[in-house]
């Protein structure tokens, strides 16, 4: 059974996660954010339930919050197996090793662990659905965060990769970078 967006949020509360700051809002809004921009992108439930949780390990950039490894089969149980690798490839990713392989188009992909620097082989949808989440998150926090030069071209790369709603959406909110910005 898929879990209601109140469970998830619940648990965003219960582990303390929504009193904790994220570019400029809360993590839980940010993350309630992404979830929401994956919804209107059309995406499946799962990928919609991995965005929502896209960084609760922390990430490269963002240490805030980090829920303890112990509780993954937690997690896992809460919004499925697949979203909860996804948000665990996302966390731990080295993103090099994502933007490495944006002009692959078949697999195996192999992406880095930033912490152990295990080789974690992953299939061409999870691949394509980390590269989704991943995308989203940032184009859902880009104009508070304020650095749009930050991995640019490997950003709009993943725009390209993934297209339809994804390159609009990217192209939306680039749409909106301040002047000069544009012109570093």
């Amino acid at each position: 059974m898929e879990p209601t967006f109140k469970a998830m949020t619940d648990y965003f509360i219960e582990i303390g996660a929504d009193k904790i700051d994220h570019t400029k809002k809360g993590y839980l809004a940010h993350g309630i954010g992404v979830y929401n921009d994956m919804r209107a992108w059309g995406e499946a439930d799962d990928l919609c339930r991995a965005a929502l949780f896209h960084s609760i390990y922390g990430t490269q950039n963002f240490q805030g919050f980090k829920l303890p490894l112990e509780k993954r089969s937690e997690l896992q149980e809460l919004i499925g197996t697949h979203a909860e690798k996804i948000v665990y490839l996302n966390c731990f990713m080295d993103r090099e090793s994502l933007d490495r392989q944006l002009d692959q188009p078949e697999g195996p992909y192999i992406i880095i662990h930033r912490e152990s620097g295990e080789e974690m082989e992953v299939s061409l949808k999870e691949y394509d659905d980390l590269v989704r989440v991943h995308l989203c998150d940032w184009l859902e926090q880009i104009e508070r965060f304020g650095d749009w030069n930050y991995r640019r071209s490997a950003y709009r790369k993943m725009a390209e990769r993934l297209g339809g709603v994804a390159l609009k959406a990217y192209d939306r909110v680039f749409a909106n970078e301040p002047r000069l910005a544009a012109d570093v």
